[in-house]
């Protein structure tokens, strides 16, 4: 559109500068005595009970670093230009991160956060990007970076109509965590504490129900429970074809799920490598430990993944999940922990226990796997809509 005037980013903003760089271990200290430190690792989580803390002296001394509400934090390497605006009120330090202060009579900061998410600015930072093995850019590139700005769009509906969408994948995704948390505060409750509901609805070991010394796991547990070897709790899975990650694809009839952190990781559209979950599957990190429950039909990735289904009756797989979430596996290092995993012990319960939490999961996994899919059409919707209304190609009705 001829409309489009072109700015560089220096022109609408007041100050780009990239956070401290170096090591900080001799400034750490607690979070009473400090100032919270935000590294790349935290940009997308701001969450200040898991920030570390800075003394205030490092604060003081490193101005440039210094971050306050409505900066923009651009990560300089791993997803290069990925763009957060800080919404707390709480001064902070950032590590190795490029800091925008928006001139807000130009550009406000939620302007310049939809000019970063949009097709045009992902171009130009991949176009400069510069390291072969961990690509950065600094702030001379992010300076030089274009805005093609028109006067004939209205940039405050582009703003609600996007932020509209991202605040209802926060909402989900808020929910999914908060569900996985219920299934994990009644898992401890019944299978840590021991204080599952026993035959009059009373939780078990607060009412003096029976315990039994495990020799096995070297501490008491209900009668008639017992443990046994993970390995020897595993049922043979189907053999399907596992998917290189040069055959992912961005869409797809299938998700493929691997061992990053990512819960899903790609889609395909090959029915060679679907593994049905009418019972749900555990997928198991071999190198990353990361554990997955999967209660849909998917693709395995190939590199490091192991598909896990319970043999036993009683280890039905929502609770074979959560007792797997509770083996700690990270003493070993850099290593392919599945041999650990299987050579590790685990409680078994009666099968009536074992049941009842199984419902009760089924149903907030149930409510997770269609949030995770709702997600995914709001964001494939975003993305859409996004460069269509910053080039003023569509209106949306309210």
């Amino acid at each position: 559109m001829s409309d489009f005037k072109y700015v560089t980013l220096e022109e609408v903003t007041s100050r780009i500068k990239v956070g401290f760089v170096g090591s900080i271990n001799d400034f750490y200290c607690s979070s009473e005595d400090g100032v919270p430190i935000i590294r790349t690792t935290d940009i997308n989580d701001i969450d200040f009970n898991k920030l570390k803390f800075v003394t205030n002296e490092f604060h003081l001394k490193n101005k440039k670093s210094q971050l306050k509400k409505g900066d923009l934090i651009i990560a300089r390497h791993g997803d290069n230009g990925n763009a957060v605006i800080y919404e707390h009120d709480q001064i902070a330090q950032v590590l190795n991160a490029v800091i925008i202060e928006p001139d807000q009579d130009q550009c406000s900061s939620d302007l310049l956060k939809i000019f970063f998410d949009s097709p045009f600015i992902k171009k130009q930072i991949s176009g400069c990007v510069k390291g072969s093995v961990q690509g950065v850019i600094n702030t001379k590139h992010i300076a030089d970076l274009f805005l093609n700005i028109s006067g004939n769009i209205d940039y405050d509906f582009v703003i609600n109509t996007i932020k509209n969408i991202s605040r209802k994948i926060a909402l989900n995704n808020k929910i999914n965590t908060e569900l996985e948390a219920m299934a994990k505060l009644i898992y401890d409750y019944w299978f840590v504490q021991f204080d599952f509901p026993d035959a009059n609805g009373k939780p078990y070991k607060s009412s003096g129900g029976k315990m039994v010394y495990n020799e096995e796991l070297k501490r008491d547990i209900p009668e008639g429970w017992g443990s046994e070897y993970i390995e020897n709790l595993l049922a043979k899975e189907s053999r399907t074809k596992k998917l290189h990650k040069t055959h992912y694809k961005d869409q797809g009839d299938y998700a493929i799920i691997d061992q990053s952190t990512d819960f899903i990781c790609g889609y395909t559209d090959d029915k060679d490598t679907v593994i049905e979950a009418k019972v749900p599957r555990i997928v198991f990190g071999d190198h990353t430990r990361i554990l997955k429950l999967v209660n849909f039909d998917f693709a395995r990735g190939a590199d490091g993944t192991q598909v896990l289904l319970s043999n036993n009756n009683n280890v039905p797989q929502h609770f074979f999940y959560h007792s797997l979430l509770k083996i700690d596996l990270a003493s070993y290092g850099y290593a392919r922990h599945f041999k650990f995993l299987k050579q590790t012990r685990t409680i078994v319960p009666d099968a009536n226990t074992a049941n009842q939490f199984e419902e009760a999961a089924t149903s907030f996994y149930s409510q997770v796997r269609h949030n995770i899919f709702e997600t995914k059409r709001l964001e494939e919707l975003r993305d859409w809509l996004l460069p269509m209304l910053m080039n003023g190609q569509v209106r949306v009705k309210s």
